[in-house]
């Protein structure tokens, strides 16, 4: 899957759940996002493998679809992705992660995967 826009168009999408799975944590640390696409109602699981931090600022309590504003690959210097590099003391710097960003329309609202890939499953 391409990320950046080519596949899906991510504006008014609708996120419509989250599941981390640390069912086998440091082995198999997931994150599936369920996408329901603005342009033809079709349903996606996006799944993040190799997941090394995820961040989520939501808002709750309001009643309305959460839909994306935009989603978008973080350039290389992004605050978390450097932060982790530094972070870990080149212990992980032989592993190439990608910050995968997800902003909704509710205000403030940011998702925010450092993942080493990304694999779409169609569902509808």
């Amino acid at each position: 899957m391409n990320f950046n826009f080519n596949d899906h168009y991510w504006h008014d999408s609708v996120l419509e759940n989250i599941f981390i799975d640390r069912s086998d944590p440091g082995n198999n640390d997931s994150i599936e996002i369920v996408i329901k696409w603005h342009e033809d109602n079709s349903v996606s699981r996006l799944v993040f493998k190799n997941v090394y931090l995820f961040k989520a600022v939501m808002n709750f309590g309001i009643i309305a679809n959460e839909s994306i504003d935009i989603a978008y690959i973080a350039p290389s210097d992004d605050n978390d992705l450097v932060d982790f590099y530094s972070k870990w003391k080149g212990a992980y710097d032989h592993i190439s992660l990608n910050c995968y960003v997800i902003k909704t329309s509710s205000t403030g609202s940011e998702i925010k995967i450092l993942a080493e890939t990304v694999e779409e499953v169609h569902l509808q």
